[in-house]
């Protein structure tokens, strides 16, 4: 192979494969621009263009996303502005700016899902979104063009596709609409339609910043990090299972039942470690008890091991100040013994999951391997979407 095709080949792998260039000139559109064109696939499987909405007399386009809670938190009233202006010519399109790649998982502990495409079909039907939702995470393309900043960051067009507002749907941070002071969005598609000029044509947005793929080597170095934690086990009682069932913390507490000889318990353990990075911002713990004879204790250890099933740094803070040192355990006694210590519901069969809320309060129990979604359903259901004032 000649040098010039050795390099070209090289230049290739190096274009693939690494994250993008911060995009130092990405800027927001002032007030007056055009909208730039998009062609861009959306949850209903089909792709859309800034053409297809050219009947609108006004258009807006919020860039917004499935992980954020700002975004979340919004998501009401946005769904209710659809809803009020649906009698006017007037169309709003959602854009999700965010490289999956470059999110966290412990960033998505106020969701169920990530920033996928497939995810965002998920959390469209999941939240009956009325309004088109489409993807940008491919290339960013669109999402630099309009200079989205964050999540959400609303833009407003008149029949001309001028820009006459930009910034947030409005004042609140919050999910609750009784907390809004300014309605930012609405006061300016009522001057729009009115004929008036946009009283305040431009405010800040707040919200998640947009994940630009330059980030992706903050995902690695995380994830990195967390692979290199210790994976520890220790041998626990009846009472001490009983004092996990207590749950005297503020956190909320799932429980895994597992043995290194149970097919389904093998299969569900990565979904239940990621679960764990997931929501360790949130209080909460991710606890394995194996069933398996004390004598087997190195095997679990090796296989707990391989599934990187160590504490996340902010979940292992939370356990020393309980005075526990580890979230994987051996139980020491009998099915019965644990059972009455943990779910008398339990009739024995493995896997066996139970979410347990500060009080000793089960609220969510599954004999058999997880529904992955479901069980973050429960978790975001108790936790919250959104930030709350309180």
């Amino acid at each position: 192979m000649n040098r010039l095709k050795t390099t070209a080949i090289l230049l290739l792998l190096l274009t693939t494969y690494l994250p993008s260039a911060e995009p130092e000139k990405v800027k927001t559109l002032e007030i007056g621009a055009h909208a730039p064109d998009f062609d861009l696939p959306g949850v209903d499987g089909k792709q859309h263009t800034l053409s297809d909405y050219k009947d609108a007399e006004i258009l807006a386009v919020l860039f917004t996303c499935n992980h954020c809670p700002s975004a979340q938190g919004a998501e009401s009233r946005v769904k209710a502005i659809v809803e009020d202006y649906a009698d006017e010519s007037f169309q709003l399109v959602a854009i999700s700016p965010n490289d999956p790649e470059s999110v966290r998982l412990n960033e998505l502990g106020y969701s169920v899902y990530g920033d996928t495409l497939e995810d965002m079909k998920k959390h469209a039907v999941d939240f009956e979104f009325n309004f088109p939702f489409l993807y940008d995470g491919e290339t960013q393309s669109v999402s630099k063009a309009f200079g989205a900043m964050a999540t959400p960051h609303l833009f407003i067009f008149d029949n001309e596709r001028i820009l006459r507002y930009v910034g947030r749907i409005d004042d609140s941070k919050f999910g609750d609409p009784a907390t809004i002071k300014s309605h930012d969005a609405r006061n300016a598609i009522d001057a729009l339609i009115a004929g008036d000029a946009v009283p305040v044509p431009k405010t800040r947005a707040h919200g998640c910043s947009t994940k630009w793929a330059y980030k992706r080597h903050l995902v690695t170095e995380y994830d990195e990090e967390f692979k290199s934690r210790e994976v520890t086990v220790e041998l626990i009682g009846e009472s001490g299972v009983e004092s996990l069932r207590k749950n005297s913390t503020e956190k909320l507490r799932l429980v895994n039942l597992w043995a290194t000889w149970c097919g389904p318990c093998l299969g569900e353990m990565p979904h239940l470690v990621d679960i764990g990075r997931q929501f360790e911002t949130r209080g909460f713990d991710m606890i394995t008890i194996s069933t398996d004879s004390p004598e087997a204790k190195d095997k679990v250890q090796t296989l707990l091991g391989r599934f990187h099933a160590a504490m996340p740094r902010l979940t292992e803070a939370s356990v020393l100040e309980e005075g526990r040192t580890t979230n994987n355990y051996l139980f020491e006694g009998s099915t019965d013994e644990l059972a009455e210590a943990l779910d008398p519901e339990w009739e024995g069969t493995l896997p066996h999951t139970v979410i347990i809320a500060p009080g000793g309060e089960i609220i969510y129990r599954a004999s058999g391997e997880i529904d992955p979604d479901n069980v973050k359903r429960v978790i975001v259901e108790k936790l919250g979407r959104w930030y709350s004032p309180k």
